[in-house]
């Protein structure tokens, strides 16, 4: 197998979609990743824990249905190139 732009694109979206699955009661609390901590004042800067969570609220809101035509994609292309 070699190392190639689609197996980095694929290794991208596998990434991509272990952050999108992620539960904020089940895991992310449990971990100590809630969204309702680390919450600064004004004028604070964020910390890389709340840039994290942000990250992943974002991701969880804004790429849910890109992700499932892009995972439709990616299956119809490897049923079809192997």
């Amino acid at each position: 197998m070699a190392f190639t732009l689609y197996s980095l694109l694929q290794a991208g979206l596998l990434v991509v979609n272990a952050v999108a699955v992620l539960h904020e009661e089940r895991f992310l609390r449990n971990v100590g990743w809630a969204s309702d901590q680390g919450i600064g004042g004004f004028g604070d800067a964020p910390g890389i824990k709340a840039q994290l969570m942000n990250l992943v609220q974002s991701v969880r809101t804004v790429m849910r249905v890109p992700l499932i035509a892009v995972n439709s994609i990616t299956i119809v292309l490897l049923l079809l190139f192997g």
